[in-house]
């Protein structure tokens, strides 16, 4: 519309997968941003927090709506065979990668599971007070009705988990990587 300006942005969307066989999709400002944030630790994975990180071979994405006849049939079969028309049978290259592609119905399951992992880490984070490392004592307030009933979360170590365990006090362990505990998106 004339008089309204829009701002524009254009990401690269790469496909990464971190050593524990966790995919998910990471947006970049260009190459050279995910490159130097890979480098500085700065890619991790949203399910566990691993920084081993790698790029996996993604889909082309094609817009052929404005390609006709021979040029669009062209185009989509090198998009299937992984090249461009006019690399003459070489290979497109996406990146790095170490790891093994999984079978595609593999990877549906997993995205699947992890997608509910994501949706009850969601849940948990919304549903209960971060009491951070007080969470052994606040429970135990709780459970003796020292301090009102309600959901925590927080951080205790395997033996403060399994003395509160003794005393007859439920807990559950759920490993929330730390870029979960902002904003999920």
């Amino acid at each position: 519309m004339a008089g309204q300006g829009h701002t524009h942005c254009v990401m690269k969307v790469f496909d990464l997968r971190c050593a524990h066989e966790h995919t998910f999709e990471g947006w970049f400002g260009s190459e050279d941003d995910y490159l130097s944030q890979q480098s500085r630790g700065l890619v991790a994975c949203p399910v566990c927090g691993d920084t081993g990180i790698v790029r996996v071979p993604s889909a082309p994405r094609l817009n052929l709506s404005g390609a006709t006849g021979r040029n669009a049939a062209s185009a989509a079969s090198a998009a299937s065979a992984g090249t461009s028309p006019g690399a003459k049978g070489s290979a497109a290259k996406s990146g790095p990668s170490s790891a093994p592609s999984l079978p595609p119905e593999v990877a549906q399951a997993q995205r699947e599971i992890q997608a509910l992992w994501m949706k009850a880490v969601r849940h948990v984070i919304a549903n209960t007070e971060d009491v951070g490392k007080n969470f052994a004592e606040e429970a135990r307030k709780i459970h003796y009705q020292e301090a009102p009933e309600r959901n925590i979360r927080g951080t205790v170590s395997r033996e403060e988990s399994e003395a509160l365990a003794e005393e007859g006090i439920d807990v559950m362990a759920l490993p929330i990587p730390e870029g979960a505990k902002e904003t999920l998106q």
